[in-house]
């Protein structure tokens, strides 16, 4: 199987004013793109086809060549998050606000803890919403290319299932903010697609 570049879910000047179109535009059509690309080449070049790289890659990722791992994950990451992402935005469910209130003491706290953890990737990489197996919520880094559904994730946190993902790359927000990432944050706060996590949190 070859991966294509999925469309985005909304138009490339739906984010405004929190995510400008011009980043939205070359996030996706040459950096999401480009990962694309070079993940159905390195999936070539070793003989790969017709894989899932949910169930077949990420488990075992490890042992995959690095061209592999890096856009593995550079190609599923960037889809989780535009997902993620809602034009106007939204508020949480009841059900949602349940979650986070039990696992973070309410909205604001959640908030609080999302804002740390994102802002506090050093570099490159991720923060994310998830469940745990005993099903609470937390939120966790991955720096570079890594998600929580990997081996080399989740052999050292436990199994977990990503609900929201905001990408902290630079080339994700540097056009508008610059080196304003606790500005980015908000941001994308205020875009936040609550009904894809209340879908993801099953």
């Amino acid at each position: 199987m070859t991966f294509t570049l999925p469309d985005l879910p909304f138009e490339t000047d739906a984010l405004e004013p929190f995510m400008d179109k011009e980043t939205v535009e070359i996030h996706h059509t040459k950096h999401h793109a480009g990962y694309t690309t070079k993940l159905n080449a390195a999936l070539e070049a070793e003989g790969i086809n017709d894989v899932n790289l949910e169930t077949e890659i990420f488990p075992q990722i490890m042992q995959m060549p690095r061209a592999i791992q890096t856009n593995a994950g550079q190609f599923w990451n960037h889809s989780f998050f535009w997902e993620s992402l809602a034009p106007t935005g939204q508020e949480p469910s009841e059900s949602v606000m349940n979650k986070l209130t039990e696992s973070f003491g309410g909205y604001d706290g959640f908030v609080s803890e999302f804002t740390e953890k994102a802002g506090g990737v050093f570099g490159s990489g991720w923060a994310w919403l998830c469940k745990k197996q005993d099903g609470s919520l937390c939120v966790v880094q991955t720096l570079n290319h890594l998600n929580p559904l990997m081996d080399s994730f989740t052999k050292e946190h436990g199994v977990m299932t990503p609900l929201l993902v905001i990408d902290v790359w630079e080339h994700a927000y540097y056009l508008k903010y610059q080196n304003r990432r606790p500005e980015f944050i908000a941001a994308f706060l205020k875009i936040v697609n609550w009904e894809k996590v209340e879908q993801r949190l099953g």
